[in-house]
């Protein structure tokens, strides 16, 4: 019995030491694991230009569809390239801003008759729907995109998984792109929430963010 009561006894004690050293490798893994992903969210926050930006370069389309969110940025980017001649109709999609979207189109060169709004949007997965729906009435068979360019390459997609058979080009809006610019008007915190935003309509709607 005395035999067995100290088999006991050091079996009680190797466990309590390896107990130990699994929590204490555990805890040690966490940490590493932990400094691992704040270092990696820190890299993707930075490096979000790279990352979420999709510019198609010199392009020309049958429109121009300018995305809702942004009164000023985007619609002066959307004026600037229907004055460069790369498209001769400006499609305004959103419920919200249209008509300050429109406005600020029509300030800066874009005759009301070229322009066409699309107003029953409320996200960018109907912003591409509705959109496409008001192309194929017109016969239009390819488009350019104009959105912040944090937004840009969701919006792409949207737009591509919509109509798979159209061509669609991005030239986003760089409002905010500075660095040092991200904390103010939000445009930090639209980064953030972008990435999320791409990870749940991949998840729920199937439009791939690569």
């Amino acid at each position: 019995m005395k035999q067995l009561g100290r088999a006991k006894r050091i079996f009680q004690a190797i466990m309590k030491k390896f107990v130990r050293k699994f929590w204490k490798s555990l805890l040690a893994a966490g940490g590493v694991g932990l400094v691992g992903a704040v270092l990696g969210a820190r890299v993707i926050y930075y490096d979000s230009p790279q990352l979420l930006t999709i510019d198609s370069g010199s392009t020309s389309a049958g429109a121009i569809v300018v995305l809702g969110g942004d009164p000023v940025g985007r619609p002066v980017r959307a004026a600037e390239l229907f004055a460069a001649g790369a498209a001769p109709l400006v499609v305004v999609s959103g419920d919200g801003d249209w008509g300050d979207v429109e406005l600020m189109l029509e300030k800066h060169g874009v005759p009301e008759k070229c322009i066409v709004v699309e107003n029953k949007s409320k996200t960018t997965k109907e912003n591409a729907e509705f959109s496409v729906a008001l192309l194929r009435l017109k016969g239009i068979t390819n488009a350019i995109i104009v959105t912040s360019w944090y937004h840009s390459r969701r919006a792409l997609n949207c737009f591509r998984k919509a109509a798979p058979q159209m061509q669609f080009y991005s030239h986003p809006c760089y409002a905010g792109l500075n660095r040092a610019e991200w904390s103010q008007n939000g445009v930090g915190y639209h980064i953030k929430v972008e990435y999320i935003k791409l990870l749940g309509y991949w998840v729920c709607y199937g439009v791939y963010p690569f």
